[in-house]
């Protein structure tokens, strides 16, 4: 980050790139959580919750970039290891061991509305000092906003199906 840069965002810098690794670190247990729920899910609507944990699994990734991108500008080293996401994660990984499409949903919802509340803390944290980082949480919250809404209608959907049978 460049000098002038860095002395506007007038945050301190060190907290906010741990902060921005802690999302790093939860973005990419996201992806893995919802890659892997892709691919073992079963009973009803598995198609369509298949198709929806897909598409977030490439957006868990795609934010992950955008940190990634973010952590470096401002002078910082994006997690490096694996092991770290465990070490630093704020909303934690939840395995698919049961893979019956209302439990991998409701897990699923609970690490969306966890990420809702880490970027709001970002956006707070960066809010009237550092537009750059205030203006990314607001756009990855804006992805997890949405992502909560399709699993709770997907699970909307599945109560209705069992309601009619």
């Amino acid at each position: 980050m460049g000098t002038l840069a860095r002395k506007l965002v007038g945050v301190d810098a060190d907290k906010l790139i741990e902060m921005l690794n802690r999302a790093l670190a939860d973005e990419w247990l996201a992806y893995y959580q919802y890659w892997t729920g892709a691919r073992v899910a079963a009973g009803p609507m598995r198609g369509a919750a298949t198709m929806e944990l897909q598409e977030h699994a490439i957006e868990e990734l795609e934010h992950a970039d955008l940190l990634v991108e973010r952590i470096l500008t401002l002078g910082g080293t994006p997690l490096l290891s694996p092991k770290d996401w465990y070490d630093m994660t704020n909303c934690g990984y939840e395995a698919p061991e049961d893979p019956y499409v209302g439990v991998l949903l409701e897990q699923n919802i609970e690490g969306e509305q966890c990420a809702i509340q880490v970027y709001k803390e970002l956006m707070d944290f960066t809010e009237g000092k550092d537009p750059v980082t205030y203006e990314l949480a607001l756009q990855i919250m804006t992805d997890e906003i949405e992502h909560e809404e399709d699993l709770q209608a997907l699970q909307e959907d599945m109560s209705l199906m069992k309601q009619r049978q």
